[in-house]
C-alpha cells in the first residue's frame, strides 16, 4: 500500500502527536543550540512536520484568522447600508402614492398630497423627519414606516443598552422614557467616578440589574457598552465621508422627538470615552465587495471584526510572551472553527505530553531535559 503525504492545507485531519514524535520534531534544534523552550517555541509558533501529517502553529492561526477576515472585506459593500434604508424609504413612498391614488378622488385635496410627496427630501435622514409628522393617508405605509422607524431606534440604541433583556422591539413612548431614565442614572454614576467618588452601583443594580444580566461592577457595565459602541465607531469609521454624514443625520433624526434623550445619550459616550478610551475598539475597514448587507447584519458583522482583531492580539502577543493560556479557545473556535480549536489545543498539550513521558523536568520555574530524553534523541 502506497502513502501519499501532501501539504497541509486546512482540511486534513492532523492526529494527536505523542510524546516521542514531539521530542523527535523538535530534536534538531535542540542539538543545534540546546535551548529546550527555544525550541519549543520555533514548535508553537511554525507548527511541526511528521510522518502523519504537518500539526499547525500560531502563524498557521493568523493566516487563517487574517484570510477570514479580508473574505468578509472582500464580500461585502458597507455603503449598501444607506442604500438599504434608502430603499426601503422609497417603498414607503410609492406604498403611500397607491393609496392617495386609491382612496383621495382627483381634485386639490390629491395634488396636495402628491406635491408634498414630491417635495420630501432626497436624503435618508430628511425624508425620516419629513415622515415622522407626516399625516399618512395609506395605513400600510404608516405601518411601513413605523415599522422602520422602531427597528433603526433599536439598533441605534443598542450600542448604549446592548444587554436589555427587553424594552427595544417594540419601544413605545414609555420605554423610551425608562431609557433616558436609565441613560441619567448611569451618567450619575459615571461622572461620581470621574470626580473620584464611589458610585453607588448597588442602587444602580437594584433598579436596572434585570437589564444587564451578569454586570457585577461599574466596569462590567462599561467594558460591554465599550464594545458595542465601539461597534458603532468602527461603522461610522469604515463608510465614505458623504456616508457618514448622511448616518449622522440619520441618527439625529430617528430621535428628533426626544431631544433630552439625545442628549443623555451624547453624555454617555463622553462619560465612556473618558473612563476607557477606545481607541483599540474604533477601527476603519476596507470593504471592498459589492454584496449588500443592512443595518443590523452591519452591526453583527462589526462585532464580529472586533472579535477577530482582539484574537489576532492574542495570537500575537502567544507569540511574544511564550504563553497560550492568553489565547481564548472558545473564541478560536468561534471564529476559525473546530479544527482550529483543535489544533490550539495540541499546541497547549506539547509540554504536558512530554513531561508525563519523563522527557521534562520542572525545578520551579526551571525547566530542563532529563536523562532519559537525552538519551532518547542521541
Amino acid at each position: 500500500m502506497r502513502i501519499r503525504y501532501s501539504r497541509w492545507d486546512g482540511s486534513q485531519s492532523v492526529p494527536d502527536l505523542d510524546a516521542d514524535e514531539i521530542l523527535s520534531a523538535i530534536s534538531d534544534d535542540l542539538m543545534a543550540d540546546g535551548d529546550l523552550w527555544s525550541a519549543l517555541r520555533r514548535m508553537y509558533q511554525r507548527g511541526a512536520q511528521t510522518p502523519q501529517g504537518r500539526m499547525p502553529g500560531l502563524q498557521d492561526l493568523l493566516k487563517r484568522l487574517r484570510k477570514e477576515r479580508q473574505q468578509k472585506l472582500d464580500r461585502y459593500d458597507l455603503g449598501s447600508t444607506m442604500e438599504d434604508i434608502q430603499k426601503k424609504l422609497d417603498e414607503i413612498l410609492q406604498m403611500e402614492r397607491q393609496g392617495i391614488e386609491q382612496r383621495v378622488p382627483p381634485g386639490a385635496e390629491r395634488d396636495q398630497k402628491m406635491e408634498r410627496l414630491d417635495q420630501m427630501p432626497p436624503s435618508p435622514a430628511g425624508r425620516i423627519r419629513a415622515l415622522q409628522s407626516y399625516d399618512f393617508t395609506e395605513p400600510e405605509a404608516k405601518r411601513k414606516f413605523d415599522e422602520l422607524l422602531k427597528s433603526l431606534q433599536q439598533q441605534m440604541m443598542q450600542p448604549f443598552l446592548q444587554n436589555m433583556q427587553q424594552g427595544l422591539q417594540n419601544m413605545t413612548p414609555q420605554d423610551i422614557q425608562r431609557m433616558r431614565e436609565m441613560m441619567r442614572d448611569l451618567n450619575r454614576m459615571m461622572r461620581d467616578r470621574l470626580n473620584g467618588e464611589e458610585p453607588d452601583f448597588q442602587g444602580f443594580k437594584d433598579k436596572w440589574g434585570a437589564q444587564f444580566p451578569g454586570a457585577e461592577s461599574l466596569d462590567d457595565v462599561l467594558e460591554q457598552m465599550g464594545r458595542r459602541i465601539g461597534q458603532m465607531q468602527s461603522l461610522m469609521e469604515s463608510l465614505s465621508p458623504e456616508q457618514r454624514q448622511q448616518m449622522q443625520d440619520m441618527m439625529r433624526s430617528l430621535f428628533m422627538q426626544d431631544e433630552r434623550l439625545e442628549a443623555e445619550m451624547r453624555q454617555l459616550a463622553a462619560n465612556l470615552e473618558q473612563l476607557m478610551p477606545m481607541d483599540s475598539m474604533r477601527q476603519r475597514y476596507e470593504f471592498r465587495g459589492e454584496e449588500e448587507i443592512g443595518m443590523r447584519e452591519a452591526m453583527e458583522l462589526m462585532s464580529e471584526l472586533q472579535q477577530m482583531d482582539e484574537l489576532e492580539r492574542q495570537l500575537r502577543a502567544a507569540q511574544d510572551q511564550d504563553d497560550l493560556q492568553a489565547i481564548n479557545p472558545e473564541q478560536v473556535e468561534r471564529l476559525l472553527g473546530e479544527e482550529s480549536a483543535r489544533d490550539l489545543e495540541r499546541l497547549r498539550e506539547l509540554a504536558r505530553k512530554l513531561e508525563e513521558a519523563g522527557y521534562l523536568d520542572r525545578q520551579g520555574d526551571k525547566t530542563e531535559l532529563t536523562a532519559r530524553a537525552i538519551r532518547k534523541i542521541a
